[in-house]
């Protein structure tokens, strides 16, 4: 089953779940906020996409971290951040099973998805 992962009131998770509904696609939402994410499935999520990929450098929980931690960002420093503050990781995360994905275009989301 495909998984989607990312906070509820966040706009570009609305957009994500409604394409989904909208293309029936059936997934199963992981709340950051309330479930957390587990160090296990965040590194592998790393080893994959990278963490620069993974880190959401345009929200304010970014600009909110302290300049000496932002310049000396590496792949631990970046896990130790999403463990600690999962909002900033960039959303959605959409996991298929076989690739994960995160952002959203509708794009994406078709050549992913069908």
């Amino acid at each position: 089953m495909v998984a989607l992962y990312g906070i509820p009131n966040c706009d570009t998770m609305k957009k994500a779940r409604a394409w989904l509904d909208a293309h029936g696609v059936d997934y199963r939402f992981h709340d950051y906020k309330r479930d957390g994410v587990d160090e296990t499935r965040l590194r592998a999520w790393v080893d994959e996409l990278g963490w620069e990929t993974l880190v959401n450098r345009r929200g304010t929980t970014w600009r909110k971290l302290p300049e000496e931690v932002r310049e000396g960002m590496d792949a631990e420093a970046a896990i130790r951040v999403m463990l600690e503050t999962p909002s900033i990781i960039r959303r959605p995360l959409l996991d298929t099973g076989e690739v994960r994905h995160a952002g959203f275009s509708e794009t994406d989301y078709e050549r992913l998805l069908g």
